[in-house]
């Protein structure tokens, strides 16, 4: 899957946020819980994030 290529609407899971941000699973529920990442959406049992904002997060992170 190219992260690049996906719409801003697509939802992955916790691998590809792992690897977007180079940070262990731990860290991406603490950062998820404490607001550095976006906040998760919960469906079904499986936890997911839009693409669209792991890319406004990615940014801001770009600019700083």
């Amino acid at each position: 899957m190219n992260f690049d290529e996906l719409p801003d609407s697509a939802l992955v899971r916790l691998p590809l946020v792992r690897q977007l941000f180079s940070i262990s699973a731990p860290t991406a529920w603490r950062w998820a819980k404490n607001g550095v990442l976006p906040k998760p959406i919960k469906m079904g049992g499986v936890t997911v994030w839009r693409v669209g904002d792991l890319r406004a997060k990615l940014k801001t992170l770009e600019n700083n």
